[in-house]
């Protein structure tokens, strides 16, 4: 399996020691199914876990690192949480209870995006999970977008600060190092769409790119498993020279599954030219939307509760280049939105099931 996905060509690193199971931990049932604990009033608190879930959970590597884009969501009750709570309430109480799912091993940090955040907001999500949990950072768009953001979220003129190796270095890489220490999983860097104009001048923009990064701090010494990664939004990064500036860099290729971006198996020919590397993927939104359809995926999904569109293509290709990588003793970050299918949770569990399916063959 490992080889129709690489290709013969793939050079194999010597094998990492490994346990070969995940953590064992409870996991929740949906529906009828389900059977919540009592809870006092004002605290949030997960559901009975199934016996199925737990053996899912045991039966992936633990290189793989599973998990959702934020925790806020209150459609999330009967698979991560009982009872009914605010997304406020969520957001101050609900990590702690998400990262008690046994296939919740990460989870994608993506309020950073929209305002840097303190070395102390990242201690406090820091000491609300377990030791084996890693977080996947979204850096700030005042870096990653090429223009700033009115608004009503649209770019509107070119953005001095895009790509800068200062405000890199000290509003996302250093706080987030800091205040999460070894639970830094992934660092990532999502390139917005970029202007014509920009796209037209891709020699430049490498130029740019190659000086922020190198630019950054090694996470090594207190993430031991963190990596820098890059996702785009336009395919015309995808070529020969962005993988050798990430390679020179010692970054890696945030796999971006999006409809502004090509399909999975047409991004793989990136992952082979930078291996050996960890995995970084993130699930962002069914192409039966559109480039543009988040709006659309939002109104047709909340509240997030049950799968509308599940993408069973996506969820098989996805599951093989994971048992690809972490089958050569590279770690695997995989986030998945609410958007991707509907119920990220549920989406989750699809992928770790195609997994399971594929390592029991």
């Amino acid at each position: 399996m490992q080889d129709d996905l690489f290709g013969d060509t793939l050079p194999k690193p010597p094998p990492a020691d490994m346990p070969a199971n995940g953590p064992s931990a409870p996991s929740p049932t949906q529906g009828a199914e389900s059977t919540a604990r009592r809870t006092r009033s004002g605290t949030v608190a997960s559901v009975v876990l199934d016996d199925a879930l737990e053996a899912l959970a045991a039966a992936l590597p633990r290189q793989l690192r599973l998990g959702t884009s934020s925790w806020t969501y209150p459609g999330w009750k009967g698979l991560v949480w009982e009872g009914e709570h605010s997304d406020t309430q969520l957001s101050k109480q609900g990590l702690a209870v998400y990262a008690q799912h046994p296939l919740m091993r990460t989870v994608s940090i993506d309020r950073s995006f929209y305002r840097p955040l303190t070395v102390s907001q990242y201690e406090r999500y820091a000491s609300q999970v377990p030791d084996d949990f890693r977080f996947v950072v979204k850096a700030p768009s005042v870096v990653t977008d090429a223009l700033v953001r009115s608004e009503d979220g649209r770019g509107r003129q070119p953005n001095p600060a895009f790509l800068s190796p200062e405000l890199a270095r000290s509003e996302c890489v250093e706080p987030a190092l800091q205040g999460l220490g070894h639970k830094l999983g992934a660092l990532v860097f999502q390139l917005s769409p970029l202007p014509l104009a920009q796209l037209d001048r891709m020699p430049a923009l490498l130029d740019r790119l190659r000086a922020m990064l190198l630019a950054l701090p090694p996470l090594a010494p207190l993430a031991p498993d963190g990596v820098i990664a890059v996702e785009v939004r336009d395919p015309e990064w995808l070529t020969p020279d962005f993988a050798a500036v990430l390679r020179e860099a010692g970054a890696t290729y945030c796999l971006g599954l999006h409809a502004k971006m090509p399909p999975l198996p047409d991004q793989l020919p990136l992952l082979r030219a930078l291996w050996p590397s960890p995995l970084v993927c993130r699930w962002n939104l069914n192409p039966v939307h559109g480039p543009y359809g988040y709006e659309e995926a939002e109104r047709m999904y909340e509240p997030y509760d049950r799968l509308h569109h599940p993408d069973l293509d996506t969820r098989a290709a996805l599951a093989a280049v994971i048992a690809g990588i972490t089958g050569r003793g590279q770690n695997a970050f995989v986030t998945i939105s609410n958007h991707a299918e509907g119920c990220a949770p549920l989406t989750v569990r699809g992928v770790a099931e195609e997994f399971a399916r594929l390592a029991a063959r």
